[in-house]
């Protein structure tokens, strides 16, 4: 067995090897390889084109790597194993919740989707955790784009996931759900959980992390734990990295 099929140690959550992604002439990745083990918060940064987005899909298993391999909580990621989605949670730039529903009946119908005991008391529990229980019953289309981030992560969480993925999430947000989110983020984060983050905004990130990598050009240039970053020299670093491997 090579080093591409061979399955990570139980303390790792998530596992990439030479991961490549090719569509037609375009290569959105171009072997990125690293771990993360569980407990661990994972801040990507990189440039619009980076390909951040298409190496999530990849370990979401929503999309298959041209080549390499990726383990995400035990599971091969690219056999879209059932079983592994119920171990992971997602948000992306689309909410997937129904405005027609309150912000209830989308957390109960998610719940039921994934075989939660008990919906309908999970479901008031996240819109509880996310700060939303006043808006339990309103509909979804009533609530400001913070509060639909919230109930975003809610519905990502109902499952109670061991990796999260967040693609961009502070998108969009005022100063104010920006903050809430963070808040969140410290949260979710737990010693059971691992998340990987994709982020413009190099402080939030940088606040909600312990490991930062930056992506450029569909790879891994560098990925540094929290406590050997300069955190006011950063921005600095990361701009020259882009600069230099663009």
């Amino acid at each position: 067995m090579d080093e591409t099929s061979q399955p990570p140690s139980p303390d790792v959550a998530v596992k990439a090897v030479g991961l490549r992604k090719s569509f037609g002439w375009l290569e959105a990745l171009r072997g990125v390889s690293f771990e993360l083990k569980k407990g661990e918060f994972l801040a990507v940064f990189g440039p619009n084109g980076a390909g951040k987005t298409t190496l999530l899909k990849i370990l979401s298993t929503l999309t298959r790597p041209t080549a390499g391999s990726a383990w995400v909580a035990g599971y091969d990621a690219t056999k879209g194993d059932a079983e592994l989605r119920k171990e992971i949670g997602v948000i992306s730039h689309a909410s997937s919740i129904y405005g027609d529903l309150t912000a209830f009946e989308n957390m109960v119908f998610y719940a039921r989707m994934y075989g939660v005991r008990d919906p309908e008391t999970r479901a008031v529990e996240v819109v509880d955790e996310v700060g939303l229980k006043a808006r339990l019953h309103d509909r979804a289309a009533t609530f400001s784009r913070g509060m639909l981030q919230r109930l975003t992560i809610a519905r990502a969480v109902i499952h109670n996931p061991s990796v999260l993925f967040l693609d961009e999430p502070y998108t969009g947000l005022d100063q104010h759900a920006a903050k809430s989110l963070t808040e969140q983020l410290a949260f979710l984060h737990t010693e059971k959980r691992a998340l990987i983050l994709t982020t413009h905004d190099i402080d939030r990130g940088l606040d909600t992390c312990d490991k930062a990598a930056i992506q450029v050009a569909g790879k891994f240039v560098r990925m540094d734990s929290i406590d050997e970053i300069d955190r006011k020299n950063f921005e600095n670093l990361y701009l020259k990295t882009v600069r230099e491997n663009s």
